[in-house]
C-alpha cells in the first residue's frame, strides 16, 4: 500500500536474471513470498528445467571474457557490486527484515556485513595466484610453476536461512576466482536473491556472468548437477537428504562437488575454503639454459 492517502503503489514485478536480463520464468509459474510473519510480500517467478539451460548457456559464454579479464579489472568490478548495494542499503535491510524476521537494525547490519564480505572478496582478486600458485624445486634445467584457474561455470544453491549475507558469501568467491555462476536462489525468501541480481544489472559485471533463479533447490538441483556444461557445484542451499544424490549425479559428469555437511555460520571470517574450492591448479614446466 502507498503511504499517500488513495493511491495503490506499483506493485514490483520480481523476475529472473539471465544472460544480463530479466525474463520471466519459460514456465510462466509464480509463487508467492511471504514474511517471516505470513504476510503476503510479492509473486516471485518460479524458474524451471528450462530456465536452467538458458542460465547455464548464458554462463558459459560469459565465461571467457570473465576468466580473460585481468584479476585487478574483476576485483574492480566486485567492488562496484558493494558500491551500489551500499547504495541501496535501506532497500535491502527492509526486504531481509521482513524475510528474515529481523529488526531494522539487525537488517542494517546485515546489509554492512554483506558489502563488507563483497569488498574483501574483491580484495582477493590479484591475490589469489600468489597464495594459492607457487614456483617448484625441480632436479633439473626446467622452471615448474603452479598456478591456479578457475573451475569454469558453476552452480550455487544459495543458503535457504540467510537470504542476502550467505547469497553473498556464496557467490562472491565464485566470481571472485573467474567463473561465472547460476545462482538458486532461497526457496522461501527470495526477494533479496532477486532485487540483488538488480545491484549486479546496474554495475559493472557482465552479462551471464551471474545468472539468478528464484525456484526450489529441490527442482533445480538435479538439473544443475545432471548438466554437462556445469563444471562444479556448490549444494549448500539444498536439505541434507539431497546432496548425496546431487553429489552421485554430479559424479557422472565428473563435477567438484563442495562438500558441506550443514550451513556455515555466515558471520564467521570466510576464510579461503570458497575461493580454493573453484580454482583448479594448473603446472607448467619449461626448459632453461642451452
Amino acid at each position: 500500500m502507498s503511504d499517500v492517502p488513495g493511491r495503490l503503489a506499483v506493485a514490483k514485478t520480481y523476475k529472473l536474471y539471465i544472460g544480463g536480463k530479466f525474463p520471466r520464468s519459460e514456465s510462466g509459474r509464480v509463487v508467492p513470498v511471504r514474511s517471516a510473519s505470513g504476510e503476503f510480500l510479492a509473486n516471485a517467478a518460479q524458474a524451471s528445467r528450462k530456465d536452467v539451460r538458458d542460465a547455464v548457456s548464458a554462463a558459459r559464454k560469459a565465461f571467457d571474457g570473465w576468466a580473460g579479464a585481468t584479476a585487478h579489472n574483476r576485483g574492480q568490478v566486485i567492488f562496484r557490486i558493494a558500491e551500489v548495494l551500499e547504495g541501496r542499503r535501506e532497500q535491502f535491510a527492509a526486504e531481509v527484515a521482513a524475510a528474515e524476521g529481523l529488526s531494522h537494525d539487525q537488517a542494517l547490519s546485515t546489509v554492512d556485513a554483506s558489502v563488507d564480505r563483497i569488498v574483501w572478496y574483491a580484495g582477493w582478486t590479484d591475490k589469489i595466484a600468489a597464495v594459492l600458485g607457487a614456483s617448484n624445486p625441480v632436479a633439473g634445467p626446467y622452471f615448474s610453476f603452479s598456478v591456479p584457474e578457475p573451475t569454469g561455470v558453476v552452480g550455487v544453491l544459495a543458503p535457504q536461512e540467510s537470504s542476502l549475507l550467505g547469497l553473498v558469501s556464496a557467490l562472491a568467491p565464485v566470481i571472485a576466482a573467474g567463473n561465472t555462476c547460476v545462482l538458486v536462489s532461497s526457496a522461501e525468501r527470495p526477494l533479496p536473491a532477486a532485487t540483488f541480481a538488480e545491484v549486479l544489472a546496474t554495475s559493472d559485471v557482465p552479462g551471464g556472468v551471474v545468472n539468478v533463479l528464484t525456484g526450489r533447490a529441490e527442482e533445480l538441483g538435479p538439473w544443475l548437477a545432471s548438466h554437462a556444461d556445469v563444471n562444479a557445484l556448490d549444494p549448500t542451499g539444498a536439505p541434507a537428504e539431497l546432496r548425496g544424490e546431487l553429489a552421485r549425479t554430479a559424479a557422472d559428469t565428473v563435477k567438484r562437488v563442495l562438500a558441506v555437511r550443514r550451513e556455515p555460520d555466515w558471520t564467521a571470517d570466510p576464510g579461503l575454503q570458497r575461493l580454493r574450492a573453484f580454482t583448479e591448479i594448473k603446472t607448467v614446466w619449461h626448459p632453461v639454459g642451452t
